[in-house]
């Protein structure tokens, strides 16, 4: 049975751009970590940035999530699914300090 989507799907070109930006941003942080040209904190930071952009990449490209109207829905579950993988992280994150604090100073 044929399904009817009312959403345009991406096109090759738009999969192909999406797969060559996402082996290049790969590469790139693959030879940050491979080779350790730059400092520590550096490193780090450059290797966030490159991950932040390949996330932009496949909900763009892969996940074709964009600006248009009839995206609300699916903005909003990103955003909620963010906020509840934030909680997470920085609540284990806390709690694993406060341990640290109150447990292994003494």
């Amino acid at each position: 049975m044929a399904h009817s989507h009312s959403e345009a799907h991406g096109t090759f070109g738009s999969y192909a751009a999406g797969f060559i930006l996402s082996v290049l941003l790969t590469a790139g942080a693959f030879g940050i970590v491979l080779h350790g040209g730059f400092a520590a904190g550096t490193g780090l930071a450059i290797l966030a940035v490159l991950a932040f952009v390949q996330v932009i990449v496949h909900l763009v490209f892969f996940l074709h999530l964009n600006a248009s109207p009839g995206q609300g829905w699916n903005v909003l579950s990103l955003a909620y699914t963010v906020l509840a993988a934030a909680f997470l992280i920085f609540g284990t994150i806390w709690v694993m300090h406060n341990v640290s604090m109150n447990m292994m100073s003494r």
